[in-house]
């Protein structure tokens, strides 16, 4: 329990705090696959009338902590957070071998991962806090591609936010489909994310007349928002690295990116 206190205390010193009004709470809903999808519903009560609403989407690992703490975070700045489960069953992986199962399975069938986002969406619309009318959504690494992808298929939100998600993927956007505005959040030490698919991205980007912006962060390595992603990558050889300055850097980018979207 320390040891979880003293890692959320990092995380908040370093990418800002959370208001001590902020709530949280663990909701189920159904994507009409039979499954149950446990999220975690973050607000700040405080606030009054509607406001934006955010669908965080999860690491490899699952809707776990580190992925509560953001919705928190995101509660605190005055949004109201939606972190899906986009596994099922709150099923969270501890095993690389796990999570890379849990994660295939999701993306090698786009139309599952499309009911279970659109499935958050429509609960996150349908809270009392949110206007149906402001959405944009957030992911982390397997999350940061779940958001791409779901802004390729056309869903309607306003804008996608992907920290070091991975730009590769087997059905490219058709001209004019994308919807969504675009921040891309990369770390240019990254090893999963190669020149080619950077350079591939811009290409199938401009081509589907999309806006986007990608930002490169100067040697911050994959998952480099995660407090925790060193002793991940120490425990199971993965060039994994947090970095305290592209973190930071990157959450202010993702703020000034939903200012523009969502303005007062």
């Amino acid at each position: 329990m320390l040891r979880m206190s003293l890692f959320f205390a990092l995380l908040i010193t370093l990418t800002g705090t959370v208001d001590a009004a902020v709530q949280g709470q663990e909701v189920n809903y159904s994507a009409g696959d039979g499954t149950t999808l446990k999220g975690y519903l973050a607000t700040d009560p405080a606030l009054s009338g509607k406001r934006p609403g955010i669908l965080v989407v999860h690491e490899w690992w699952g809707l776990n902590d580190y992925v509560r703490k953001r919705a928190d975070m995101l509660a605190g700045l005055g949004y109201t957070a939606l972190a899906v489960d986009m596994y099922g069953n709150g099923r969270t992986a501890i095993h690389p071998e796990n999570a890379g199962k849990f994660s295939s399975a999701v993306n090698r069938d786009l139309p599952l991962a499309k009911k279970r986002f659109l499935a958050g969406l429509e609960l996150l619309r349908k809270q009392p806090s949110v206007n149906p009318g402001q959405i944009a959504a957030i992911g982390y690494c397997f999350g940061g591609g779940i958001v791409l992808a779901m802004a390729r298929a056309g869903v309607d939100i306003a804008g996608v936010v992907s920290f070091h998600g991975s730009l590769a993927t087997g059905v490219p956007a058709a001209p004019g489909q994308v919807k969504a505005r675009i921040l891309v959040l990369n770390g240019s030490e990254d090893p999963f994310t190669t020149a080619k698919q950077l350079s591939a991205f811009q290409k199938e980007m401009n081509a589907a007349g999309a806006n986007y912006r990608i930002i490169n962060y100067p040697g911050a390595k994959h998952s480099f928002t995660n407090p925790g992603a060193d002793a991940y990558g120490r425990k199971f050889n993965l060039p994994l690295a947090y970095n305290p300055k592209a973190d930071k850097a990157s959450w202010l980018a993702m703020q000034e990116f939903f200012k523009a979207l969502f303005p007062h």
